[in-house]
């Protein structure tokens, strides 16, 4: 409440200086009641951290814009809203352009203002009390994601070379960005491909180049929503028909697994020995294979026999590099 009503103040001292009025701090004071003080730190709040371009005229006795098409912003946040407007700030850090993280630093900056004073604790201290950190992330370029970024909130169209690590080769593809996820410290963009005429997920690590185009590419019809398609398989791989996969994990560590989602259809049988029966939908196995090998002697694959063979395959491989 505390931040609205001093944004009153802001917006009736605002529309005088509209008015050509050249209101002060005791005019100010004076309307709403408050310190001739209190009143002065308003306008100093203004011209300091909203960026309002205030000037005193010492003739008028009184204050006026030096930039007459000036406008307060357009929204304002109560206290719990600007606190988590800062909480987001923090967990920005995952994005891999500079410029930007400045922008959202430059504008929450303006933002925050002596709302400390009345949540009781200083808005400023959340960075030093509240980080993100990223491990086994991949390199994105900054110039890369601002472009990819633009296109998506622009719906432009982009002309991109892809690499596949697993085929070791190189595309050239056009694309519709739809949607941005940054899963598991890879930034992956959901786009409509004109190559494969349907959805496709393109690592922004793995795009080494990308342009604008003005070609127009049509979305067929009966394409499917994007978080849907995210939804439907474990992870970010896509492509496929999902199939379960059970996994049966120890007592020692089947506490920490329940304590993940997997996937929103997961679903846990505890057993008597404390053990757990993990069963998730999957399309493909190649992440699924990583997550059980990272639990090594744990966890036993129970189905579907083709993955339980890929397991004992790699096992046979790893066992010959530790002889």
């Amino acid at each position: 409440m505390a931040g609205k009503l001093a944004y009153e103040r802001y917006y009736w001292f605002h529309e005088q200086i509209k008015c050509n009025k050249h209101p002060n701090s005791k005019l100010l004071a004076e309307e709403f009641e408050i310190s001739q003080k209190t009143a002065q730190r308003d306008i100093e709040f203004m011209r300091d951290r909203i960026g309002a371009p205030l000037e005193y005229s010492h003739a008028d006795r009184g204050y006026y814009y030096t930039d007459k098409g000036y406008e307060l912003p357009p929204i304002w946040l109560n206290e719990s809203e600007l606190v988590a407007f800062i909480l987001a700030k923090r967990l920005a850090t995952a994005i891999p352009d500079r410029n930007l993280k400045d922008s959202l630093n430059k504008f929450i900056n303006k933002l925050s203002s002596r709302l400390s004073d009345k949540v009781g604790f200083n808005l400023d201290d959340i960075q030093d009390k509240i980080s993100l950190k990223n491990i086994e992330y991949y390199s994105v370029d900054e110039s890369l994601f601002r472009k990819v970024v633009n296109a998506l909130f622009t719906k432009r169209s982009l002309a991109i070379q892809y690499y596949s690590p697993h085929k070791d080769e190189r595309t050239n593809r056009k694309i519709i960005p739809l949607h941005l996820l940054d899963y598991m410290g890879n930034w992956h963009l959901i786009s409509f491909c004109s190559l494969k005429k349907g959805l496709r997920n393109f690592a922004l690590s793995r795009i080494e180049e990308c342009n604008y185009i003005d070609e127009k590419i049509s979305l067929p019809n009966d394409l499917p929503p994007t978080k849907t398609y995210i939804r439907k398989t474990f992870g970010i791989f896509h492509g496929g028909k999902n199939q379960e996969v059970s996994l049966k994990f120890s007592p020692k560590t089947s506490r920490a697994v329940k304590e993940q989602i997997w996937h929103k259809q997961q679903k846990i049988k505890e057993l008597k020995d404390g053990s757990i029966i993990l069963n998730v939908p999957v399309a493909y196995f190649t992440e699924i294979k990583r997550e059980i090998l990272k639990y090594g002697a744990e966890v036993e694959v129970l189905k579907p026999l083709r993955l339980k063979k890929e397991i004992i395959e790699e096992i046979k491989k790893m066992k010959k590099i530790y002889q």
